[in-house]
């Protein structure tokens, strides 16, 4: 069973909707960041593809995946998404004055070039890495089908 909690008494500040904007700004002031480099991270999966921009030391800026740019379901795999959720994420972290990124791109799937162009178009791409995973052997194959 829970505790009943103890009514606290009206202030004089506090209305019907709730307390003041001086009672509700409590906490520590927000430092707007001033960033010129970065890095975007691509991973593009077959189902989605998810863009990470972060600054130098590795500090995520801003991020953004083809579902959340607003498409659903086998729309989300597409070039044309990856591309728009590019836009977004750099978009973003250019308000904190990015200008030259590197970018490391990982992953097999379909939105692979066409968000690396959509971030070129905003900022300065000093080099493209591929970080894609190489398996040396892989997976143990499945037994062999007998008929």
């Amino acid at each position: 069973m829970a505790k009943a909690q103890p009514k606290r008494p009206a202030a004089s500040s506090e209305g019907k909707k709730g307390p003041s904007k001086a009672l509700a700004k409590r906490g520590r002031k927000k430092v707007k960041r001033v960033i010129t480099t970065g890095a975007v991270y691509i991973l593009a999966s077959f189902n989605n593809t998810i863009i990470t921009v972060t600054d130098s030391q590795g500090n995520v800026v801003s991020w953004q995946t083809a579902g959340g740019a607003g498409y659903k379901g086998s729309r989300k795999s597409t070039p044309y998404a990856a591309q728009m959720a590019a836009r977004k994420a750099v978009q973003t972290a250019r308000e904190f004055g990015l200008k030259t990124v590197d970018v490391f791109v990982r992953g097999p799937g379909p939105g692979r070039e066409s968000a690396v162009r959509a971030v070129g178009e905003f900022c300065v791409v000093l080099r493209i890495i591929d970080k894609t995973g190489i398996p040396h052997n892989g997976c143990r194959a499945s037994k062999e089908r007998r008929v």
